[in-house]
């Protein structure tokens, strides 16, 4: 065949031809280069069964088969073979199992939450509010006296022990000992009728771990406040110039909360036992922008302990 002469018709077509040749290929390679990870695998039209709907006027159309690449590539362009393709594959792949993972970690999160505000519910539901109590009571004598309502779990008196102005929270171990228990409002104990009403707050359980161990420990104790209704927005300095302005200087404080409670709880220690007395009558008090109330601790504010670092 006689080679086609430059400049004539004949060559301008063919270097319009691999012109256009060209741009397609650079379209292809600017399409590879964008793929996407979550989306669905992409078909050209051509090796669809159906003709695809939504492709734009101007989508070039690809031969989607062996037409001289290696591996079932496009000649000239051996990056589009199927290595890449597969690789996008175990890409896709990846993103599915760790969205998948992602959803079964929240899933379970969203369900302990769950769980522990039910238990909290439940625990509110089984716990009466007690109050005008004598400062001659005890925790074992009220929890003796409420015994004949039902089984109680947990009994705590709150407030000055040498004031009337005290209460206390009793939890049973059903919902029926509860509502037993609001008949009990107006009986003497001591020189004064006490009022029951339903709690509106849950009793935090003890951990046997942070009860006091030693004598030092049980003298810290006698020196601890314990706080609760605490505003979310108040910091632990708020805390403590609140109770070093009215009570005394504090030693130790340790202000706890978390994403379940609406409010946050205190341990606060002082340096002598007529602060954490003077800390009793703050019970009431507005802290940030709620009453806070206060009691006498069952534990000590025991320090942390320094994290040894490892090399």
């Amino acid at each position: 065949m006689a080679a086609v002469a430059e400049g004539s018709p004949a060559a301008s077509a063919a270097a319009a031809k691999e012109a256009e040749y060209r741009k397609d290929v650079q379209k292809l390679v600017d399409l590879l280069s964008k793929l996407n990870p979550a989306a669905k695998e992409f078909v050209p039209s051509s090796a669809a069964a159906t003709p695809r709907k939504g492709l734009s006027a101007d989508a070039p159309v690809f031969y989607y088969g062996p037409i001289g690449g290696r591996n079932g590539g496009i000649a000239g362009y051996p990056g589009a073979d199927a290595g890449y393709i597969g690789y996008q594959q175990r890409m896709r792949r990846n993103f599915v199992d760790n969205e998948r993972r992602n959803v079964y970690i929240n899933h379970g999160r969203r369900t302990n939450e769950r769980a522990r505000r039910a238990d909290r519910e439940e625990s509110i539901r089984r716990t009466v509010y007690v109050s005008e109590l004598d400062h001659t009571v005890t925790e074992e004598r009220l929890a003796e006296i409420f015994a004949n309502c039902g089984q109680v779990v947990d009994c705590r008196i709150c407030g000055d022990p040498h004031s009337v102005m005290r209460f206390a929270f009793i939890e049973f171990s059903g919902e029926e000992g509860a509502r037993a228990a609001l008949n009990l409002g107006g009986t003497m104990l001591g020189f004064y009728p006490v009022r029951v009403l339903p709690s509106k707050t849950a009793i935090l359980p003890v951990n046997p771990k942070f009860l006091p161990a030693t004598e030092d420990e049980k003298e810290m104790v006698i020196r601890t406040v314990y706080c609760t209704n605490i505003d979310k927005k108040v910091t632990q300095l708020d805390v403590k110039s609140f109770f070093e302005e009215l009570c005394g200087e504090v030693s130790r404080l340790r202000l706890l909360g978390d994403n379940v409670h609406s409010t946050r709880i205190a341990f606060v220690e002082f340096v002598n036992a007529e602060g954490a007395i003077q800390a009793l009558n703050c019970s009431g008090m507005i802290l940030g922008t709620l009453p806070v109330r206060v009691s006498p601790s069952k534990t000590p504010v025991k320090p942390r302990l320094n994290r040894v670092v490892s090399n």
